[in-house]
């Protein structure tokens, strides 16, 4: 499966995915700083599945009327 980690989430859950031969997209490793609304369209544009501790993309796609669907999951 294909994962983006956000970076609140941290390089641990990411290390945890690549361990179990998941493929990862960590922002923390790889995109220190990016802003959410690319990482919500890279999510959507590439099939990863998106996990965030944050509660702004929560907010941010049902208030903006993003799309929804099984690759975003909000812990």
């Amino acid at each position: 499966m294909r994962f983006l980690v956000d970076e609140c989430t941290g390089p641990g859950v990411a290390a945890w995915l690549r361990n179990q031969n998941h493929e990862v997209f960590s922002v923390f490793d790889e995109a220190r700083g990016m802003d959410d609304d690319p990482i919500i369209e890279k999510a959507f544009a590439e099939n990863w599945i998106q996990i965030t501790n944050d509660k702004d993309f929560g907010e941010k796609i049902y208030r903006e009327g993003r799309p929804l669907d099984k690759q975003n999951c909000f812990t």
